[in-house]
């Protein structure tokens, strides 16, 4: 029988988060590049809270908007409410987010998609990976298509094997009541990648004109928006915004979730996979925080033209009596109508160890991976590897060097060490904690850190890497002028630091060194700094951060330059762990379980202590000069 047969240099499979990232940049670099997914209809689909960033993964976003990423320009057209977090903090832990209008983002990224020159979308379900001699040749269909290829990126999300679940009801879907995938996984088994079964879940959607508003706090998007994306102009997101509502659960509704947790499939055995630890449903709150008398619930619209508001804080697996019984308990829903019932998903994904740092299968040369289906949680968390598996891709059929961001240049540097290097056992979720050098890693400066590499590899063009060389030049001029402005003790400069609550000068100071007062900033200093020239907010923003935090900033690069010489010391590919006599036995298992491609990471593995690493490093010196 004849079956369809064509040729790609790069299949993805899935058009999530991950999947509209790497299928992005594969095209963009100039391969020609499929992407399957199992209904053209859900491309970026939001099947939990239709939002982008939040705390840390705000700077997942700007990060993978500077390397050449579409997230971040994809939300900016779509947002309907916008907000920096953490404001009252330092700048090392603000992180945007935004809420979208659901609809319009999955089908603006599936129009930027349509419109991308060398990109191919295939509504088919993938169930066969080729492989021949330890390295991917292709990909086969349900249908028995064939599609010969140079290197495949799996982006399957939450759909291999998917369960949806809520009280006694379970169905073999994927999210939304999507087809599920359920063959691709007994072809990876049988490739010898090692699989778990993770969890997550999401609450009910109810009709807004349903609520009471009136029983609720009104939740505000920013006066000034600052938009996701470095490329977009900061006055086309100045639009009028959506509220939210805050609400919160009672003692009422912790006792409906007690009484009915035997109901529950998270404790009746019925669901198997593990949830994430740091988004839990709202009847794992109820057992876990027993102390806490209420819990916050938002209220968050799904869009700029639907009444579906979508309940943050109480996701949610209980039946459906019990649903009603419990969502009715909260003040101002009383008479909510569900459109939608919670449910928890189950799926399969991979242990995440069997990858490279370039997201590769350590086993299968030309297979890349990204997403939830590497066993991390969040849209955010999955486009960052989606875009970092598609760039290595292009580079494996390009021949070219692949690209690895460490832990000292990025979030998504600190996301897949964090994947690859330590033992995950749950849905693994960014937070800004995760990340040691932070005051290094903001959001704010994510173009300057990470534009050229985006640069280097081809999906940033001249003009906006030559925008950011231009800033970079603006910023040091001015630093440098700042430190080097003195001023007296003249009328001007006491009259303005009094009405700021500052101590007044008993001698000449720099302008710098009033600017690192805490109760002054850059923009204070303006009355009594005559020479300063005009420049655009964000350079102004960063002279002002630079100049406050420079110490801390200092220390800070002191510590990445030893994390650097680790980094650069390679472990070779073939070292045999066997021959290395003096080291534990459970660090030589671990270090051949992980393989770590340097010394930097092998001393971040679990089980591997600075002393292993001690004898790592003197065993390496030998195998050197032996070779």
């Amino acid at each position: 029988m004849k079956t369809l047969e064509e040729n790609y240099d790069i299949v993805v499979v899935g058009a999530g988060h991950a999947g509209c990232e790497a299928a992005l940049a594969g095209a963009r670099l100039g391969l020609d590049t499929i992407m399957f997914t199992v209904s053209a209809e859900s491309i970026a689909l939001m099947p939990c809270n239709p939002n982008v960033g939040g705390s840390s993964k705000g700077h997942l976003v700007r990060e993978l908007d500077a390397l050449g990423g579409e997230m971040g320009k994809n939300i900016d057209k779509t947002f309907i409410q916008s907000k920096m977090l953490n404001c009252s903090k330092g700048p090392a832990v603000h992180s945007l987010r935004a809420q979208a209008d659901k609809q319009a983002y999955s089908n603006e990224m599936r129009k930027t998609l349509e419109n991308q020159e060398n990109l191919t979308i295939r509504q088919g379900e993938v169930t066969k990976l080729l492989v021949d001699d330890g390295k991917i040749t292709g990909v086969k269909t349900y249908s028995g298509a064939v599609y010969h290829c140079k290197a495949v990126v799996l982006c399957t999300g939450t759909y291999l094997k998917a369960r949806c679940i809520y009280g006694d009801v379970s169905n073999y879907t994927g999210p939304n009541g999507l087809q599920a995938a359920n063959y691709l996984t007994d072809s990876l088994k049988e490739l010898g990648i090692e699989m778990f079964r993770f969890k997550t879940g999401t609450p009910a959607r109810i009709a807004g004109n349903t609520i009471d508003y009136s029983k609720m706090e009104e939740q505000f998007g920013d006066e000034r928006v600052v938009p996701f994306s470095f490329s977009t102009d900061p006055e086309d997101v100045q639009i009028e915004q959506k509220s939210c509502w805050l609400t919160y659960t009672n003692e009422t509704t912790h006792d409906i979730i007690r009484a009915n947790l035997d109901r529950s499939p998270l404790y009746s055995g019925m669901i198997e996979g593990t949830g994430p630890r740091y988004c839990p449903s709202i009847e794992d709150k109820v057992v876990r925080f027993a102390d806490k008398k209420r819990h916050q619930v938002f209220i968050e619209p799904e869009g700029m033209y639907t009444n579906e508001m979508y309940i943050g804080g109480m996701s949610s697996s209980l039946p459906e009596d019990v649903q009603e019984a419990m969502y009715h308990s909260v003040p101002g829903l009383e008479h909510a109508k569900i459109v939608k019932n919670a449910y928890a998903i189950e799926y399969d994904c991979i242990n995440p160890r069997q990858l490279y740092p370039t997201l590769e299968f350590k086993k299968i040369k030309g297979l890349f991976s990204g997403g939830q289906f590497n066993g991390s949680s969040g849209y955010e968390e999955a486009a960052a590897q989606g875009l970092i598996a598609g760039i290595n891709a292009a580079m494996e059929v390009l021949g070219k060097d692949q690209l690895i961001l460490d832990r000292s240049e990025a979030y998504i540097g600190v996301l897949i060490d964090d994947l690859v290097t330590k033992e995950n056992h749950e849905p693994y979720r960014m937070m800004t904690s995760r990340a040691e050098y932070r005051l290094l890693l903001r959001q704010d400066n994510a173009d300057l850190r990470l534009r050229k590499k985006g640069w280097e590899v081809g999906l940033v063009d001249d003009e906006t890497y030559a925008k950011v060389v231009e800033k970079e030049r603006l910023i040091k001029e001015e630093i440098q002028r700042v430190e080097n402005t003195n001023v007296g003790m003249t009328e001007a400069v006491q009259s303005l630091l009094e009405s700021k609550g500052s101590t007044p000068l008993k001698s000449g100071i720099s302008l710098a060194e009033l600017i690192r007062r805490p109760e002054l900033s850059y923009e204070d200093v303006v009355p009594i700094d005559k020479n300063r020239p005009e420049l655009a907010w964000d350079v102004q923003e960063q002279v002002n951060i630079n100049i406050k935090y420079d110490g801390y900033i200092r220390r800070q690069m002191k510590q990445v330059e030893q994390f650097k010489k680790l980094e650069a010391k390679k472990i070779p590919e073939n070292l045999d762990y066997e021959k290395v006599k003096s080291l534990r036995i459970e660090a030589r298992q671990k270090l051949e379980l992980y393989r770590p491609v340097s010394i930097g990471q092998a001393s971040r593995i679990s089980g591997v202590s600075p002393a292993d690493i001690s004898v790592l490093l003197v065993y390496m010196e030998q195998y050197g000069k032996n070779h």
